[in-house]
C-alpha cells in the first residue's frame, strides 16, 4: 500500500483526477431527496486521499478557479448588467440586502462563538453556499501584514470549515425554501393560488390552452391532415385557412401541400380543395384541440419528408427587448414560426402572452427554413450550435481581467485590490455582455461553460482538500464539531431574514420572494426544488437577476467577514 502512495505522491495528476472522478460519482449518488452534490463530495474525497500527503503547486487550481470565474462571469453578464435598469434594480438592490444579511449572519455567529477569521470565511463559503469566495479571500489572506505562519493557520482551516459547513448550506437551504418557505409565505396551498394568479396575469386569456414553455420531446409537432370539412367544398387560400385558425387564437401554419397527388409548398396562389392533404405546424396541444375540424389525420411520410428548422435566437434588436411575449407572437415575421421554449440564463421562463422579453433571452423558433430565418434576422442573432470556442477572447479576457485585479492602490498603507479573482469575474462579466451586444465575436458553447464552470470549480476544489487533507483532521478537532451545528443556524438564519426582507421589504410576491432569496445565495440546488415544490417555474423570473448579481456580490461580500472578524 505504501508503494501505491508513493506512486500518488510522485504523481499528483493521478490524485487529482482521481479526486474529481470519485466526487462527481459520489455527489450524483441519491438517498430519497438527498445528495452530497459534486462540490462537496469532491471536497470530501480530496481531504480523504489527501491524509497520504500530496503536494501540489498553488497555479494548478489557481488557473481552473480563473475559468470558473470567467465562465460564470460571462454566462451572466448581460442579466447583470441588465439589472442596473428597470424593474430589474429592485432584485438587485435585493441581492445586495441579501449578500450583506449573509454576511451579517456569519459575522455575528463568528462573534458569538469566538472564531478567529479563517473559521468565519469558511463558514462563510459553507454556509451561505458562496463557494467563489475561497478564492478571492485566500488571495487576500496571502496579503496581509501577518506571519507566514499564521497565513498558513488561515489558510488551512478554511477548506476545513467550509466542508464542514458546506453540506446543509447546499442540501439544507433547498429543503428549506422548497418546503418552510412557502409556510413562512402563507402555506403552499396559498403561495400556490399566487402563482396561478400570476400565471394568469402573464397569460391575460388569449389562448384557451396556454403554450407552458413545459420541456417535451415534441412542443411543437408536424403532422398529416386531410381536408375532410365541408368548409372545403369552397376552395380556401392558405391565409384564409391560418386566417380561420387565428380566429379562434390558434397559431397553426400550413407547412406543405398534397394537391390532387402532387406535393407542392404553400404560396398565395394555391387552393386547398376537399379531399387535399395538408401538413399543419403548431403546438402539440392546439393541434390536438383543433383535430376534429382539421378531419382525418393521415400517415404520409413522404410528404413530411422536408427539413424543418429548430433554431435558437438571442433577443437582441432594441424593439424586441422589452416587447411582450404575445406581442412579439403577432408580429409579421412570426408569420409561419412558433416558440417551443424560452430560457433566461439557460433556465426556462413560463412562454405567457404578457411575460416580457429582455435582451439575452433565447427563444427557439421551430418552422421552415425560410420563414425562421426571416424571424431571426428581426429578433435578434442566431445562436446556432457550434463547437467552436474563441480562444483569443477567452486568453485575452482572463488575462486582462487578472491583471486588472492584480493593480493596487494603498490606503493608509494597506494595498486593496480587486485580486486577480475578482478581475476574472468582472471581465467574464463585461465580456458576457459584450457578446451579448456584439455577437460577431467571443463565441463560447454552453457545454465549454458547462465544462468551465463545472470542472474549474470542482478542480479547484479538489486541489484545496488535496492540498489541505493533511491537516483537516487537527483542523477540525481545533475548531470543534459544533460548528456543524452554528452553520446550520447561520443557513437557516440568513434564510428568514432574507425571506422576510424580500416579502415584507421588497413586497415580492410570493414565487419571486422564493426565487430571488434563491438567487441571492447562487442557489441552483435551491431553485430547482423550489420549481418542483411549486410546480411551477413562476420563481426563475425572480432567480435570474439575483444570481447574476450574487456571482459578484457574495464574493465581495466574503471580504467584509474577512474585515470584520
Amino acid at each position: 500500500m505504501e508503494s501505491f502512495f508513493e506512486i500518488l505522491r510522485h504523481n499528483p495528476v493521478i490524485p487529482i483526477f482521481l479526486t474529481i472522478g470519485i466526487g462527481f460519482w459520489l455527489g450524483h449518488l441519491k438517498y430519497k431527496s438527498f445528495s452530497l452534490g459534486a462540490v462537496a463530495a469532491t471536497l470530501l474525497v480530496g481531504v480523504i486521499i489527501g491524509q497520504i500527503g500530496i503536494e501540489i503547486p498553488a497555479i494548478v487550481k489557481n488557473i481552473f478557479f480563473m475559468l470558473f470565474l470567467f465562465s460564470i462571469g460571462y454566462s451572466v453578464g448581460p442579466q447583470f448588467f441588465r439589472a442596473f435598469k428597470g424593474d430589474g434594480l429592485k432584485q438587485l438592490a435585493f441581492a445586495v440586502v441579501g449578500a450583506l444579511v449573509c454576511a451579517g449572519t456569519v459575522i455575528l455567529a463568528a462573534k458569538i462563538m469566538g472564531y478567529d477569521t479563517g473559521v468565519a470565511v469558511g463558514m462563510f463559503a459553507g454556509s451561505q453556499t458562496a463557494s467563489a469566495s475561497l478564492g478571492v479571500t485566500s488571495e487576500t489572506i496571502r496579503g496581509l501584514a501577518m506571519s507566514e505562519e499564521a497565513k498558513q493557520h488561515l489558510l488551512d482551516i478554511i477548506p476545513t470549515c467550509y466542508a464542514v459547513t458546506y453540506v446543509f448550506g447546499t442540501i439544507g437551504s433547498a429543503w428549506y425554501l422548497s418546503n418552510i418557505g412557502p409556510m413562512l409565505l402563507g402555506g403552499m396551498k396559498k403561495v400556490k393560488a399566487e402563482i396561478a394568479e400570476i400565471e394568469r396575469a402573464l397569460d391575460d386569456g388569449e389562448e384557451k390552452i396556454a403554450p407552458g414553455m413545459v420541456l417535451a420531446d415534441t412542443p411543437v409537432t408536424y403532422r398529416v391532415y386531410r381536408a375532410d370539412n365541408d368548409w372545403f367544398s369552397t376552395p380556401r387560400s392558405i391565409d384564409e385557412v391560418e386566417d380561420y385558425f387565428a380566429s379562434q387564437n390558434k397559431r397553426i401554419f400550413v407547412e406543405r401541400l398534397r394537391l390532387r397527388g402532387k406535393i407542392t409548398d404553400p404560396s398565395s396562389k394555391v387552393k386547398i380543395r376537399k379531399g387535399d392533404l395538408m401538413v399543419l405546424s403548431g403546438r402539440s396541444e392546439v393541434i390536438v384541440e383543433e383535430s376534429p375540424m382539421l378531419g382525418q389525420e393521415i400517415a404520409d411520410h413522404e410528404l413530411l419528408n422536408f427539413g424543418a428548422e429548430n433554431l435558437p435566437v438571442t433577443v437582441a434588436r432594441k424593439d424586441v427587448d422589452g416587447m411582450t411575449f404575445g406581442k412579439l407572437r403577432q408580429q409579421p415575421f412570426m408569420k409561419g414560426v412558433l416558440v417551443s421554449k424560452i430560457a433566461r440564463n439557460n433556465m426556462s421562463l413560463p412562454g405567457k402572452n404578457n411575460l416580457v422579453l429582455e435582451r439575452g433571452d433565447v427563444l427557439t423558433l421551430c418552422g421552415s427554413p425560410r420563414n425562421v430565418a426571416n424571424a431571426a434576422k428581426a429578433i435578434g442573432y442566431e445562436d446556432r450550435q457550434s463547437v467552436t470556442t474563441d480562444m483569443v477572447l477567452l486568453g485575452l479576457g482572463i488575462a486582462l481581467g487578472c491583471f486588472v485585479g492584480a493593480l493596487a492602490i494603498h490606503i493608509g498603507g494597506v494595498p486593496v485590490s480587486l485580486s486577480t479573482s475578482g478581475g476574472a469575474l468582472l471581465s467574464g462579466l463585461f465580456f458576457g455582455w459584450l457578446r451579448n451586444r456584439r455577437p460577431t465575436f467571443g463565441h463560447i458553447p454552453d457545454s465549454v461553460i458547462w465544462i468551465f464552470d463545472n470542472l474549474g470549480l470542482n478542480m479547484f476544489i479538489a486541489v484545496v482538500g488535496l492540498s489541505s487533507g493533511a491537516t483537516f483532521i487537527s483542523g477540525l478537532k481545533e475548531v470543534g464539531f459544533s460548528l456543524f451545528f452554528v452553520g446550520i443556524i447561520a443557513t437557516l438564519f440568513a434564510l428568514t431574514v432574507n425571506i422576510f426582507i424580500a416579502r415584507k421589504l421588497f413586497k415580492f410576491s410570493a414565487p419571486e420572494t422564493l426565487g430571488c432569496v434563491a438567487g441571492a445565495r447562487c442557489g441552483v440546488a435551491s431553485i430547482g426544488a423550489i420549481q418542483d415544490a411549486l410546480e411551477s417555474t413562476v420563481p426563475v423570473i425572480g432567480y435570474t437577476v439575483t444570481y447574476a448579481a450574487a456571482n459578484l456580490i457574495l464574493v465581495f461580500s466574503s471580504l467584509l467577514v474577512l474585515a470584520f472578524v
